[in-house]
């Protein structure tokens, strides 16, 4: 992992960006980044508690927290960055990209592994949590704004809340998406919106097919004499029977 291949990364995925000086001096990502790194390079050699303070001065400076023990694979880029969380015991594969308001979280206060694991290509969405140990497959895709819970299958789309997958695409496929949108990925919400209109037309078949049934016996119908039964009206309820009159 070098300094150089974390910059030219940049160029590919972020269409603003101009030359590595540009990058250096004004790209929170990229600081963040050089921070974690030397804190992680502490927290091995067991320098901990330098390895936090380091980390701390790049949460203060750049608004992204990374913990020094967190696993980052190398072409890491994060995005505008602000509100971006990663835990302790996260893993990053290589080639991974993250937006602003990202959480990499855990579900659980007891030690061990806590956060989830991602693998190499991911394109997590802005404000999107991934949490719990769970594993994002190679080249997956995270939605903006989902919630992620569950393992994700390599090449696969998740967007919601709960996470589900909605697309599942060539896993070696590397084409970099912006904020983790794929092609003509498929909105849930509008889905299920017109299977009711569907249905709805469905039953309005139904119905004008019964109306013109109904049509067709009606004749019939008229030709046959029901016997009505008889029916007190009013006027008599209200006289009552003779004997009572008497």
């Amino acid at each position: 992992m070098s300094l150089r291949d974390d910059l030219d990364s940049i160029f590919a995925r972020d269409p603003a960006a101009r030359n590595r000086f540009e990058l250096l001096l004004t790209y929170p990502g990229v600081h963040a980044l050089l921070l974690y790194r030397v804190s992680h390079w502490a927290w091995g050699h067991h320098w901990r508690l330098l390895a936090r303070i380091l980390s701390g001065i790049a949460r203060w400076a750049t608004g992204i927290e990374i913990h020094p023990g967190a696993q980052i694979g190398a072409r890491f880029f994060i995005d505008h960055g602000m509100g971006v969380v990663i835990g302790e015991t996260a893993e990053i594969g290589d080639d991974c990209t993250l937006y602003h308001g990202v959480t990499l979280g855990g579900t659980s206060w007891q030690p061990g592994k806590r956060h989830p694991t991602l693998g190499s290509g991911v394109i997590v969405g802005a404000g999107a949590k991934v949490l719990g140990p769970i594993r994002v497959g190679d080249n997956a895709r995270i939605g903006s704004n989902a919630v992620v819970v569950k393992d994700v299958p390599e090449g696969a789309t998740v967007v919601g809340i709960p996470g589900r997958v909605v697309n599942k695409s060539d896993a070696g496929d590397r084409h970099f998406e912006a904020y983790g949108l794929t092609g003509q990925m498929p909105d849930p919400v509008a889905r299920a919106v017109e299977c009711m209109l569907e249905h709805m037309h469905h039953q309005d078949k139904e119905l004008a097919e019964l109306r013109a049934q109904l049509a067709e016996l009606r004749p019939q119908a008229d030709d046959i004499q029901i016997e009505k039964s008889p029916e007190c009206s009013l006027e008599t309820q209200g006289e009552g029977t003779p004997a009572q009159n008497s």
